[in-house]
């Protein structure tokens, strides 16, 4: 067992798109492709977390590791930490929660992450890229992280907030969230422990509960933009950029 675990929580329940991460792109499964990436990130064990049968018996008979979890888990932070509990026995230092939406996520972003968070500078960290356009800002599905600073290439500042809509002004530090994080620990233990805040329920984003506890969170910023597949739209657009 390795100091670093990256665990993909997913299930088929989702309310837009449902069975999701059963979607084929170019004949294989999106599950298959995020945890291919986490694989070749080579920074970790990486083990999905589900309580669907169906998605476990995929990762399985692809010779990969997946751990059945409870059905009634709030979060999929909540999901995380039922195998980092349980399974891994709170051995690893850091934990990446990677979505198990994003197939064409690159395996050097799951790293850069991963690598900041030994430096141990805060307690969570995660990841941003700019906006290709208005439309993309527009878009409610599209979170948003309002950081304290402008974000370059392969560094971290702090956040400050996020949120899906809203008035944007052009003198804020705006980017587009990647639904990725890495928690000490400790962190993770501590972030599970709180209750769900009224702005995290508000905005449905988990990260406003640690912000709301003064939890620090860090953002690098990556110039790849990996898409997270939450519509029929976004799986058609997907679907050709990774033809």
């Amino acid at each position: 067992m390795t100091d670093n675990a990256i665990i993909i929580p997913t299930r088929l329940e989702a309310t837009r798109l449902p069975n999701k991460p059963l979607k084929k792109i170019n004949g294989k499964e999106m599950i298959l492709h995020v945890y291919d990436a986490a694989k070749k990130a080579n920074c970790g064990e990486v083990i999905v977390a589900t309580p669907n049968d169906q998605i476990h018996d995929l990762i399985i008979s692809n010779q990969g590791i997946c751990i059945k979890t409870k059905p009634d888990h709030k979060t999929g932070t909540d999901r995380i930490f039922e195998v980092f509990d349980k399974f891994l026995k709170r051995k690893p230092k850091i934990i990446t929660n990677l979505q198990g939406d994003m197939p064409n996520i690159k395996p050097e972003n799951i790293k850069t992450l991963t690598d900041y968070m030994t430096k141990n500078l805060c307690d969570i960290a995660t990841l941003s890229s700019k906006f290709k356009d208005q439309a993309e800002i527009n878009d409610i599905n599209n979170v948003k992280v309002l950081t304290n600073k402008s974000l370059q290439d392969n560094k971290f500042n702090e956040a400050i907030d996020f949120f899906r809509s809203g008035q944007i002004k052009k003198d804020k530090y705006i980017y587009h969230h990647i639904g990725i994080y890495a928690f000490t620990k400790e962190a993770l233990v501590r972030y599970v422990s709180l209750e769900q805040t009224k702005k995290e329920l508000n905005r449905n984003l988990e990260q406003l509960r640690a912000l709301d506890a003064n939890m620090k969170i860090h953002v690098g910023y990556t110039s790849s933009a990996p898409l997270s597949v939450d519509t029929e739209e976004d799986l058609e657009n997907i679907q050709k950029i990774m033809k």
